[in-house]
């Protein structure tokens, strides 16, 4: 049975550059599974910075550090590749960038093991230069979206690909659990698995990704040349383009309440279920792969429900079941309770990253793809520092109660509900095709 019929994708587009362009997906889950949630996230702050208090703020400032790179810089690199027709150019550039920073983190250890600072500012250089690459990859991937598929198929061709990266994620996290297992058998230190744990991730993101750039190709033209603006003026520029389309602008609004929500989840599932729950690191990677697998079917099924009831509706649904992993997990006292809460979270996680990035596939205009998906990448990523800083902030004036935090985290989801209500996806896909 084939996953897609033909009205789902745009005539001559051949099934294998769909894969093609999901590869990517399964190439760098692994990357935000092991370095940002799983492994690296909890090593760093228990082994790079010895659980000192400011630990975790450092681990959040470095990745709010290059969020803030990408914000800024991101609608002006899609810029350019629109008018080069260079998204995958651009994006086999910065993948390279993304591996090659992850492999480097192996070395880090080495560096903290006077206990000094050198090490841990060379771990939060390296995870601000590899997840700033992994940023530019996202947001690349993501343009390519529009071209695959109708409007009507775009929420099953995004949720099969978003499904297909947890499913990278997992394979990832699966052979980095095996190895931790047996080295901890073997009376290893973490000091020891963790840089291995980072080759394998690199090594899994290089491989998969050239199943992308062998199987998806650029169908883009260049556009007329125009003159070279700053990468703050390309910002305002876009906004000011945008700002005409007022659906599309309640979309960004939308994407920064909830996804900073989500953020919080990626960036601090370990360390909560590890400090607050009681969960041991060999249990956290057993919970962050399950987490992965129900994330995986919430948005490979999803995508089709998407599709069936509307990219809005969808969305909804999504939030109101984030506003309930937030009850949960804040109320839970056993490691029980908080199983239920990440098998819940997962089928959200995917699900509603899947229905957010489809339907800015919908809105942004056939010719600036790259360039609104710069704008999309601007959103999530000011979410990915609104919503940890929050965290963290409330967590300090509460006396480290994280409870407190993840049940105020509630209010993104709550704000996110809010701001979908006054999207109308029908009146934004016609204003997206009368941009210029």
């Amino acid at each position: 049975m084939s996953l897609f019929s033909s009205s789902v994708l745009l005539s001559g587009v051949r099934k294998r550059e769909v894969f093609g362009w999901a590869m990517y997906d399964f190439a760098n889950s692994g990357y935000t599974t092991v370095v940002i949630t799983a492994v690296y996230a909890a090593y760093f702050v228990g082994g790079i910075a010895r659980s000192a208090p400011w630990a975790a703020f450092a681990w959040t400032l470095a990745l709010s550090i290059a969020y803030a790179v990408v914000m800024l810089s991101m609608p002006a690199i899609g810029a350019w590749a629109d008018r080069h027709a260079a998204k995958k150019r651009v994006l086999m550039l910065v993948t390279a960038g993304c591996v090659v920073a992850t492999a480097a983190l192996a070395l880090t250890p080495r560096f903290a093991q006077d206990g000094g600072m050198q090490g841990v500012l060379l771990a939060m250089l390296l995870v601000v230069v590899s997840n700033t690459f992994y940023s530019y990859g996202e947001s690349l991937t993501g343009a390519f979206l529009p071209e695959l598929a109708r409007p009507e198929g775009m929420g099953q061709v995004s949720g099969w690909g978003w499904g297909f990266g947890y499913v990278g994620g997992m394979l990832t996290l699966g052979l980095c659990l095996a190895y931790v297992l047996w080295a901890q058998s073997r009376g290893l230190p973490a000091s020891h698995f963790v840089p291995v744990t980072m080759l394998v991730t690199a090594v899994v993101y290089a491989l998969a990704a050239c199943a992308t750039f062998a199987l998806l190709p650029e169908r883009a033209r260049p556009q007329p040349q125009r003159a070279r603006v700053s990468p703050w003026r390309q910002l305002h520029a876009t906004f000011v383009a945008a700002r005409t389309q007022r659906d599309f602008m309640w979309l960004l609004a939308c994407t920064v309440c909830y996804q900073a929500g989500v953020a919080v989840a990626i960036a601090l599932a370990a360390i909560y279920a590890e400090q607050v729950i009681g969960f041991v690191p060999h249990e956290t990677m057993v919970l962050i792969f399950v987490l992965n697998l129900a994330a995986a079917g919430g948005a490979f099924a999803f995508g089709y429900v998407q599709d069936r009831i509307g990219h809005r509706r969808a969305l909804s649904i999504t939030l109101l079941a984030w506003v309930a992993v937030c009850l949960i997990a804040a109320g839970a006292t056993s490691k029980g309770g908080f199983w239920c809460a990440a098998a819940i979270a997962g089928l959200a996680m995917g699900s509603s990253q899947s229905a957010g990035r489809a339907m800015t596939g919908v809105l942004a205009p056939p010719a600036k793809l790259a360039e609104y998906f710069g704008l999309w990448t601007f959103a999530t990523r000011l979410a990915s520092i609104v919503g940890p800083l929050s965290y963290g902030a409330i967590t300090w004036m509460t006396g480290g109660n994280q409870r407190v935090a993840i049940l105020s985290t509630m209010l993104f989801f709550l704000a996110g509900l809010a701001l979908l209500a006054p999207i109308d996806m029908r009146r934004g896909r016609e204003a997206a095709l009368a941009a210029r």
